[in-house]
């Protein structure tokens, strides 16, 4: 647990100009323009919750806040192909995404990161935005 508040706090430190919040509404637009989205939740959280219809689901930091680097960038980097395409990432209230997102741009070099101001649960739901219910397994 310590390891994993370290590694939030590093990700988190600063903020770099390749890196921004968006709404809903933009979210939607970019979507529709074909830009990714991924969402880093957990699979727990899919089922519970609901999905934005057309995310990439591609999870980040397990039920115990671990993340899986290696793994997730093998998977990332079939959606996003350079660092110079743009892709909007979510998570539930935006601190994993903001976390992940920070570090994707800064220590990786992507140039266009976006993650959905709030998560889905306070910048997507919340404003009665559409979810996806997937079928339990």
């Amino acid at each position: 647990m310590q390891k994993t508040l370290i590694l939030f706090v590093v990700l988190t430190w600063t903020i770099q100009a390749g890196f921004q919040s968006i709404d809903a509404k933009t979210l939607q637009k970019m979507q529709a323009r074909g830009v990714p989205v991924i969402d880093i939740r957990t699979p727990a959280e899919w089922q519970q919750r609901g999905i934005i219809k057309g995310a990439h689901l591609l999870m980040f930091f397990d039920e115990r806040g671990r993340p899986h680097v290696r793994e997730w960038l093998e998977k990332f980097t079939q959606i996003v192909k350079d660092k110079k395409s743009p892709f909007i990432l979510y998570c539930a209230h935006a601190n994993r995404s903001k976390a992940v997102g920070q570090w994707l741009s800064e220590k990786l070099g992507y140039e266009k990161v976006y993650e959905l101001k709030g998560g889905i649960e306070y910048g997507w739901r919340e404003l009665n935005m559409p979810v996806k219910r997937l079928n339990k397994e």
